[in-house]
This record gives structure tokens, sequence and C-alpha cells, in this order.
């Protein structure tokens, strides 16, 4: 009767956030509490629906621990949430055939720049070599050489935006079904890819990025391959294997696993050029848009929360207030102080209030309106197509001019609109809307408007990766250097109960 132990830590982080993320940004739960994600579109939403199909198997809930987008982990939250992952795993080893670890790979930490590695290693050493480990990950997470040495099996996100995530899961878990079964000998190559990349060609069902992920569906699907996947990392956590690489997994078959990994790294190198932001100088889309009927959209994905911003840019307002626009805008800001001020003065009140560069003083200025409270609320709501929690803290809808700007305490994913509905608010009442999230879903936005500007404009997860200022991260890559050369390079690991190599 196989018994398997479920675990997951997810946050991605931005090394150029300049403010720490904290053990209180994480949300853990414990034990059953796991049974919540239930039927949700989560990693270990669909891993659940696999293991409690099979009635033979026994699921050992240990603990989750998920953070929204940041900065950097301050080390004594980094030290306290891995005690508590490891002792919470510890405690329910005995007697566990296999664990399953839902993982997001774009995490960094004071002091550990890859806390994954950390904890695989760590269960690893706890669990021994006979127990098989299989992990999720998101396509934007970095699976470093430390982590690959731990795993028995992987499976990785097929889409961006990302709504794949039980899909993900299942592939998982069903993997760590037939290891358990036994009879398979698992072998990864890894091909690294030295490019960072970003932009519209990354959203699968258009992009040419979705040609290649189509090609690791094949080859998974038509059993080429157990898994497949293309990581194209975090261009914003700046860490020492930040990279794109390839990863295909098969039954014992090193030729096949490395012969498919370097074909798909070498169809993706040419491709990295167009594999960039295409971004607009934020003049140059207000004044487009001021000659456009229908609704459109400013796309702030340098201020993206979902990617590890601070959220609390107003660039793209004060442009917008300078240049006298007429347009309805709608747009979404983090900013306590400023949510406080509007709880204090209540529902109708006018205030004074500065918006916006409450923490990254260097790149934002505050902005000084006089706004009027139009609502308050507690800040909570769920993602769209996740279904999972949003805790933006005490909220506020302050209106002024022509603007309205939902104003949060706490940092949240903003890829969606929910918490524009959660507030009364619906974007199509709207002639500007600002979103902070480098892509949405395309019924959500793009959809319907007329227009999506990509616009260039300052935060720790801008587009135009040359002017982040990469410190740590191996060079020379693309597009931080020129004339970058690539010969494919294919690693292989394998696991047997007694023995781990790569080569």
């Amino acid at each position: 009767m196989p018994k398997i132990l479920i675990a997951e830590c997810m946050q991605e982080i931005s090394s150029f956030n300049p403010l720490p993320s904290r053990f209180e940004n994480f949300h853990i739960e414990r034990g059953e509490e796991l049974y919540a994600k239930r039927g949700l579109n989560t990693s270990i939403g669909g891993a659940l629906g696999v293991f409690e199909a099979q009635p033979d198997v026994t699921i050992v809930p240990v603990i989750s621990a998920h953070a929204g987008s940041g900065g950097l982990l301050a080390a004594d939250g980094w030290q306290r949430l891995s005690h508590e992952i490891l002792e919470a795993c510890r405690a329910n080893l005995d007697g566990v055939d296999g664990i399953y670890l839902s993982l997001h790979g774009a995490m960094g930490a004071e002091g550990e720049l890859d806390p994954e590695g950390h904890l695989l290693t760590e269960l690893r050493r706890m669990a021994g070599d006979a127990v098989p480990i299989v992990i999720t990950l998101d396509l934007h997470g970095i699976l470093t050489d430390r982590m690959l040495r731990q795993i028995d099996g992987l499976a990785i996100y097929h889409t961006y935006p990302h709504v794949d995530f039980a899909d993900t899961g299942e592939r998982a878990a069903h993997l760590l079904l037939r290891l358990l079964r036994g009879g398979l000998k698992p072998v990864i190559a890894r091909v690294v890819i030295p490019a960072l990349v970003r932009g519209d060609e990354l959203i699968t069902q258009t992009g040419c990025y979705g040609d290649l992920i189509g090609e690791c569906r094949r080859i998974e699907r038509d059993g080429t391959a157990l898994a497949a996947g293309i990581m194209i990392g975090n261009p914003f956590t700046d860490v020492p294997e930040l990279c794109s690489q390839v990863l295909v997994m098969t039954d014992g078959d090193e030729a096949t696993a490395s012969r498919e990994a370097m074909r798909l790294a070498e169809e993706f190198w040419p491709q990295r050029f167009r594999m960039q932001g295409k971004l607009m100088s934020l003049d140059r889309a207000i004044a487009q848009a001021s000659s456009i009927a229908g609704p459109v959209v400013f796309t702030d994905a340098a201020d993206a929360t979902s990617s590890g911003a601070t959220g609390d840019s107003n660039v793209i307002l004060r442009a917008l207030q300078e240049a006298a626009s007429d347009k309805r805008v709608l747009a979404q800001i983090v900013d306590p102080p400023a949510a406080a001020a509007a709880h204090e003065a209540g529902v109708g009140a006018t205030i004074d209030v500065d918006l916006g560069g409450h923490f990254d003083k260097h790149r934002f200025r505050p902005l000084r309106v006089k706004a009027t409270v139009r609502l308050l609320s507690d800040g909570t709501s769920r993602l769209e197509t996740m279904q999972t929690p949003l805790h933006a803290g005490p909220t506020a809808v302050l209106t002024f001019g022509t603007f309205t700007v939902v104003v949060f305490s706490r940092s949240i994913s903003l890829f969606d609109r929910a918490m524009y509905y959660a507030n009364g608010l619906d974007p199509v009442d709207f002639d500007v809307i600002v979103v902070k999230s480098p892509h949405t879903e395309h019924h959500m936005y793009d959809g319907w408007v007329a227009k999506n500007f990509n616009v260039d404009a300052p935060g720790a997860t801008s587009a135009n990766l040359k002017s982040l200022g990469h410190t740590i991260c191996a060079r020379p890559i693309y597009p931080l250097d020129d004339d970058v050369m690539f010969a494919p390079q294919p690693v292989i690991y394998h696991r047997s109960p007694t023995h781990h190599a790569a080569r």
C-alpha cells in the first residue's frame, strides 16, 4: 500500500525589489488543511485528484508554504521557513514510500540563493536514496544542478499565462505512481541555454515558445519521453544558475533524452531574438491612446507584483495626469499609508494623500492627489483561474478627476481582474486600464480592448533586462552580453536506490 508524502514551498522573487520578503508573507497550511486544495486548479489539487483515485494509496499531507512574489527572502525568514518545512517532513517520513513536492523554482533568500536545492538536499538526506522524489515546477523556475541530483522525476508547467497548474500536478502524480510500481529507470537530460527571454512570443497559445512547448507535449504524449519541458527562468531572479534550459526525461534511454533535449535547445536558440519584450515609450502610448475610441490597456510589466515587483509604481498615473488625459482611467497600486488614510477618513471623505513610491523610493516619487474615498474593503478575493485566495489587507477605492485607483496594503498577484471585481469595479466601464502583469489570459483584456500598450517604464521587473543590473548570474548571457556563443551540451542525471550520478 504506497504511502505518499505531499509538501509544497512556492515563491517567486525579484532580486531587484528593494523590499525583502518575510516569513509572515507565507500562507502556511499543515496536515489535513492541504485537502482544501481538492478540486482547485493548483498542482497539489491535481496531484490529490490522482492519488485519491487510487484505493491502495495512503496520502500523508504535511505542509504547504506559499507566498506571493516579492523581494529576496530575509535570512531569518528563510531559516524559520526551511526549519518548519523540513521538521514537518521529518516528523512524517516514517514508512513513506514516495514524496511529491510542489515547488516554484524561482525562490531566493539572503544567504541561500538556491532554497529549493537546499530543501531537496535535506529531504533526500532524511528520506534516504530508496524513496523516489518527484517535483513540479513553474516554467519560470530555475532548476539547478543541486536540485536535479536529488530528484527522480519532474513535471513542468506547459502554459503561459499559466492555466495548467492542476494538469502539471496530475502528470507528476502519475509519474510518481509509475516509479513506485517499479520497472522505470528514470534518466533526465538537461541542456542549459545562455539566454534570458521575455515578451509576447512567450505566450504559449500564440508565440514561437508555444510551438516548442508543443513539441514537449508531443513527446510526452507519444511515449518518447516520460516528461519534457523548456524552463525560461525568471530573468529578475539574479542567481548563479539563472538561464533557459531544456529538460527531457526518459525510461533509461540516455540517447533519446540527450537527442531530444539538444534538438529542442537548438530550435530555441535562434528564436531568442524574437523572445524579447517589445516596449513602447509611455509618451507615445499616451498619444496613441488619445486617438483611439475604444478602451485600451497599459501593461506595466515593470511593476508586475506576480513577478516580484513592489506594485507601488505611479509612473503611468503621473504621466496620464500630466498629459491632462480626459480618459477614464482604472488602476491599482500597493500603498499601505494611503489605504490606511482612506480607512481612517471613511467612505465619502476627501483626503490629501501621497500615492505610490512607498517601497521602491529609488525608482518612484510619491504623487500627491486630492481624492474621494469611494469604497473600503478588507482586500480579500480569489484568483480567477486558480480560485486561490488573495489577501491584500485594508483596501480602498480612491477617485480623483478621471482616475479610479484601487489601493492595497499588501502586494498580491494582479494578473487577472479579481481585485477590480472584488471592489465593485468592472474594467469594461473604463477607457484606460492599467495592468501590473506582463500578460493575462486573452479573454480578460486582449479579447475586447482596442489596443494593449506594453509601456517602457522603470521597475523591478522591467522587460528592458539590461536596465536591471544583474551581478550574480553566469555570464556571458543573452541579451545582457553581446556575441554570446552556444553549443548544446547535455548533462545526464540518473538515480538508483544506492547511487546517483550526473555527467
